[in-house]
């Protein structure tokens, strides 16, 4: 099926979907700890109410080896780690940052949403309101309870590659360096609308409840090869392979045509990037084909970069 044909289908099927709603209400102040629970000495699940939500996100916390630190925040794939599948559930995050100067914050929730600022609820999805959660609440009660230098860094695997991208364009003054892992950095055409709306639609909701008319100016404000040189003067690793299986591959079934995608995608926004004289840090693996295993090895790939940028 062409991009056209895609694009065509999806807008269809919004069309048949759409439910007259409520605007979002605007995001009243006070986020808060209101819940701490310890996993281990070093790590704990942090209950965060979110005002923008009105609703209480779970997060788990990995704290810095000694002393005041930055912060790394990653988000997960499709289902928002509440099914199981995530970095704390199929990685060695906890082993691999247990001597690092940094800490790791981990959101739970969030599927199907491309964690970003929807402009009105929807009857399936509910409120989201992820932008702002992730830039104006989050951080700061982070910052806060942990005595954390304030200085950010984001990644995001799958569903939240292109999304992680596009919070660091949104939020400048809040991430210092992002991370995309076999993503896609979306554009507002109708290849990049059709790939971001059929996330939304896979969840039940509408994606004129997150961004309005497809290609309209919303839309445009999110599309991170329309707002790269936003990106200008932070680090960026963007990762993906090939979709070939091999030994870098484990956990979860492979999906070389879900990785093959995310190749051409992060391809795509590495030049981007590069045309503009921004060239980031790009690994382009001839084997993976979408699984933990290859997530895990990006993941520590990126991290001397990471880590240089946000002082860790």
């Amino acid at each position: 099926m062409t991009a056209g044909k895609l694009f065509a289908v999806l807008a269809c099927a919004i069309a048949a979907s759409v439910v007259l709603v409520q605007p979002a209400a605007a995001a009243p102040t006070g986020a808060r700890v209101v819940a701490e629970v310890p996993i281990d000495d070093r790590i704990s699940r942090v209950d965060v109410y979110s005002p923008a939500m009105d609703r209480v996100i779970s997060n788990r916390v990995i704290r810095a080896a000694g002393g005041s630190a930055p912060t790394l925040y990653l988000l997960t794939g499709a289902g928002g780690g509440e099914d199981g599948i995530s970095w704390w559930d199929d990685t060695d995050i906890r082993e691999f940052f247990a001597d690092k100067h940094v800490n790791v914050v981990l959101p739970t929730g969030g599927a199907f949403s491309l964690y970003t600022d929807w402009i009105a609820d929807d009857p399936i999805a509910g409120r989201n309101r992820w932008q702002t959660y992730l830039t104006r609440e989050l951080p700061g009660v982070v910052d806060a309870r942990f005595g954390a230098t304030g200085r950010n860094a984001i990644g995001g695997v799958s569903m939240s590659a292109g999304s992680a991208i596009d919070l660091a364009i949104q939020a400048s003054d809040v991430y210092s360096a992002v991370a995309s892992y076999s993503g896609c950095p979306w554009s507002s055409d109708a290849r990049g609308i059709a790939m971001a709306s059929a996330v939304v639609l896979r969840g039940g909701g509408n994606p004129m409840n997150m961004w309005g008319t497809p290609g309209g100016a919303v839309w445009r404000s999110h599309d991170p090869f329309l707002q790269a040189s936003a990106l200008s003067g932070k680090t960026v690793f963007l990762s993906a392979a090939s979709g070939i299986p091999g030994g870098i591959d484990r956990g979860g079934i492979p999906s070389p045509i879900i990785e093959s995608i995310a190749s051409s995608c992060t391809g795509a926004f590495a030049a981007r990037l590069t045309e503009l004289g921004m060239p980031p840090i790009y690994v382009n693996r001839p084997v993976g084909s979408h699984t933990w295993g290859q997530f895990q090895t990006d993941l520590h790939d990126s991290w001397p970069h990471l880590a240089r940028a946000i002082g860790a």
